[in-house]
């Protein structure tokens, strides 16, 4: 059943948006200013008739709109969006050419990941001191997970003169931190060439050189390889043979999607079934005193606890929220130390 909504319905709902948003942003520029950083949520679906989030970005807002629960007609529905747009724009003092919204439903596998447009719109944007690059356009997510800002700046206080590794590493905001905390080194791991490529430019807008190198390298001489490592492959492969290889790590970090099906893995990942599997490999190359850091951002995740008795764990979930995300859902974040003996 097509339903039709009144203009002055639209009009109604793009004027309480433009308050919202200008009360937004009153209530968090100061904080921002005060934490340094241009890159921070600002609204989402804070009104339920209006299904929007919306990230600023320095001089831009990116976000996505989520279906409306009923159907409308095409016409309708891209003026009400218009009308949201137009309601953004004017609020924030921001070009409509600078506001980038891609619809977003219920996603599986990698369809999060896959590209929607080849605009290659792109933004430095800054936090905690350190400058990251994000895609506006091209992509469901721009590069930058906003909720894990306090997670970084964790890992960052816990680096100081340790060897991390960074799985699933994406980006590679974990490792640029940890790098720029002064671990002693940083392997940043990722199947995927486009985002080491990404991962590298992050590392350089910070003054920070990342090299490519291959797993088998971390056999060998430890000094003859670069601080800041970019590695190609698979990480459950990865992990298989590190462990015989007895390679261990200080810190790491386990931060992997909650479903892959890629072509490049040897296996699908699901991470509801498969965490319990991944935590332990992780936790057999920790060197003594070491940390995992594991986060899930899978809806209705569930650690046992009782399946790690060897494990002290701890719940960060509360300890990462932001002002920006008071009273939003948070990816499960749990940090993992192995029991003395």
């Amino acid at each position: 059943m097509r339903i039709t909504e009144a203009p002055l319905k639209t009009a109604a709902q793009a004027e309480m948006l433009t308050n919202r948003l200008k009360k937004r942003y009153r209530h968090l520029r100061k904080w921002a200013r005060r934490i340094r950083t241009d890159a921070f949520r600002l609204y989402d679906r804070d009104i339920p008739e209006i299904p929007l989030i919306l990230d600023l970005y320095g001089d831009a807002v990116a976000g996505a709109i989520y279906k409306r629960p009923y159907e409308k007609e095409i016409a309708e529905e891209d003026h009400w969006l218009r009308s949201m747009a137009e309601a953004i724009s004017r609020a924030l003092d921001i070009p409509l050419n600078r506001l980038f919204l891609k619809e977003r439903g219920r996603q599986r596998g990698k369809a999060q990941y896959e590209k929607i447009t080849g605009c290659h719109e792109f933004q430095d944007v800054h936090e905690g001191g350190l400058h990251f690059r994000v895609n506006l356009s091209d992509y469901l997510d721009t590069g930058l997970f906003l909720d894990h800002r306090k997670t970084r700046s964790l890992v960052r206080a816990v680096a100081p003169g340790k060897r991390v590794l960074n799985l699933f590493c994406y980006t590679a905001s974990f490792s640029v931190y940890a790098a720029s905390g002064g671990a002693k080194s940083v392997d940043s791991l990722d199947m995927s060439n486009t985002y080491l490529d990404w991962a590298k430019t992050n590392f350089t807008l910070n003054n920070l050189e990342a090299r490519q190198i291959i797993p088998r390298d971390l056999t060998g001489n430890e000094a003859a390889l670069p601080r800041w490592r970019l590695i190609r492959a698979d990480a459950l492969r990865f992990l298989e043979g590190a462990i015989p290889a007895g390679l261990t790590w200080d810190i790491i970090i386990l931060d992997p999607p909650a479903f892959s099906n890629s072509k490049k893995m040897t296996a699908t990942l699901d991470l509801k079934r498969d965490h319990g599997n991944l935590i332990d490999q992780c936790l057999k190359l920790l060197s003594p005193g070491g940390k995992l850091l594991f986060s899930a951002n899978a809806k209705n995740f569930t650690l046992n606890r009782l399946d790690f008795p060897e494990t002290e764990i701890k719940d960060l979930q509360e300890k990462i929220r932001d002002e920006d995300f008071l009273g939003k859902r948070l990816p499960a974040v749990y940090s993992f130390a192995l029991k003395k003996a």
